[in-house]
């Protein structure tokens, strides 16, 4: 069984709908086949999220996720997200989407990290965008 969770660092905000959303976390897991999942999904700043960029990655340019495998083996994940509010607000602005929606798009491509798929070439970008979009259509 899973568990999704969600909690708050340096930043007044709150999942609309917890249960809603987390239920469709889980159908995507048990789709993939991975029904065994510890996630913890953490809401921030850019501020925050960058120090855990530069402190953990040493990277120093802005994101709007960090995903932080935590498993022991293949037959379970265990994670913690972290996701940039300011970013996600940002981004939601630039593409023409809702908040809500780009929200949505960068938990699920955590967990598509966390599956095994890639984003750095093109084609794997691609690969990606076709699963985003066909978990987000699993969305109730």
């Amino acid at each position: 069984m899973s568990s999704v969770r969600f909690f708050q660092e340096d930043v007044n905000y709150s999942l609309p709908h917890p249960r809603k959303t987390a239920s469709w976390i889980k159908e995507v897991l048990k789709r993939e086949k991975r029904p065994k999942a510890e996630i913890n999904y953490i809401f921030c700043t850019d501020k925050y999220l960058a120090r855990l960029n530069k402190d953990f990655l040493n990277h120093s340019t802005l994101t709007d996720i960090i995903t932080f495998d935590n498993s022991n083996s293949d037959k379970s994940i265990d994670a913690d997200i972290y996701i940039s509010i300011e970013r996600v607000a940002e981004n939601a602005t630039k593409f023409k989407n809702s908040f809500n929606d780009e929200l949505h798009r960068v938990m699920i491509h955590g967990i598509l990290h966390l599956l095994g798929f890639k984003d750095k070439k093109a084609s794997e970008k691609a690969l990606m965008r076709k699963k985003e979009d066909a978990c987000l259509s699993l969305r109730k």
